[in-house]
This record gives C-alpha cells, structure tokens and sequence, in this order.
C-alpha cells in the first residue's frame, strides 16, 4: 500500500463562513473534505443516505396543529407556547405516519446532527415537552419505548 504525506482535513460544520475561513487558512495543504453534518460525512464515507433535515411545514394529530411556517402550535384552537427546539421536536413525532422514532433518527432530525450515545439532551427536551402536554386537557402523550425512541399518542380516555 502507497503510504501519502498529503495530509486530510475533514470539517464538519452547518457554518459556512467557518467552511470557506478553514479552506483559505489552509489553502495548499492538503485534502480539505467539508461538509455540513455528521449525516453527510457519513454519506460521504460509506454510502449511507443521510435523514433529511426538512421539518414538515404543517402537520395534525387530532386536535395538535402544529405548524413550522408560522412557528405555532395549537392545541383545540387554543395556543400553546413551545421553545425552538420543542416545536421541532413535537413536528417530527406528529407526523404522519405517527410512528416510534429511533433517538438516532429523532436526534439527527431534531439537532441536525449524528446520535452519538448521549441522549441526556434528548431526555431533557421529552421531559419538557411532556409537562407542557400534560397541561392540556387530553393531549398528547409522549410515550418511551424502552431502549428504542420515543412516539406519540392519544391520551386515554
């Protein structure tokens, strides 16, 4: 095997200021592979399809409207205040199909980045989303699957 001493630099980064900074910092050095996330670094490597990024723009699971364009969501009508991220990530349980959502899968939608073991910050954002859920009167529920993902549902009656 032919050994190179043309070194490679790989950034990752959605930042493109950042992007076209390194490539002049390191004009003539070498390889420079950049991309936007850990997903398409991946694609790059070994062929996987990243996860889209595009959240739906406007999506219903019985009385929840939760719309991306307009950045609200409501609930029989009636408002409901979420974070950033809260929105983001009760678009992508709600939508259709309605579906368990692997922490991988869920994580790159919501963070526009690659899973990488820790779902502390995904755990987080659940249990926020969820108080907030409880508040309504039959709302959503935001249901572990055990060592899987997430889904949402209908309360109980």
């Amino acid at each position: 095997m032919h050994k190179s001493s043309v070194p490679l630099v790989v950034c990752v980064t959605p930042d493109r200021e950042v992007r076209e900074s390194l490539v002049r910092r390191l004009d003539d050095l070498g390889a420079v592979l950049m991309c936007d996330d850990i997903g398409e670094l991946r694609a790059m490597l070994v062929g996987a399809e990243p996860v889209p990024r595009v959240s739906p723009e406007k999506v219903s699971f019985g009385d929840l409207v939760v719309d991306a364009v307009q950045h609200e969501v409501a609930w029989r009508g009636h408002p409901l205040e979420l974070t950033r991220l809260e929105h983001r990530l009760l678009a992508h349980l709600a939508s259709p199909p309605v579906e368990v959502w692997p922490y991988e899968r869920l994580f790159a939608a919501v963070w526009d980045s690659a899973y990488l073991g820790d779902s502390s910050i995904l755990h987080s954002a659940v249990k926020r989303l969820r108080q907030k859920l409880r508040a309504l009167d039959d709302g959503p529920v935001v249901e572990t699957v055990r060592g899987i993902g997430y889904r949402l549902r209908h309360a109980m009656a």
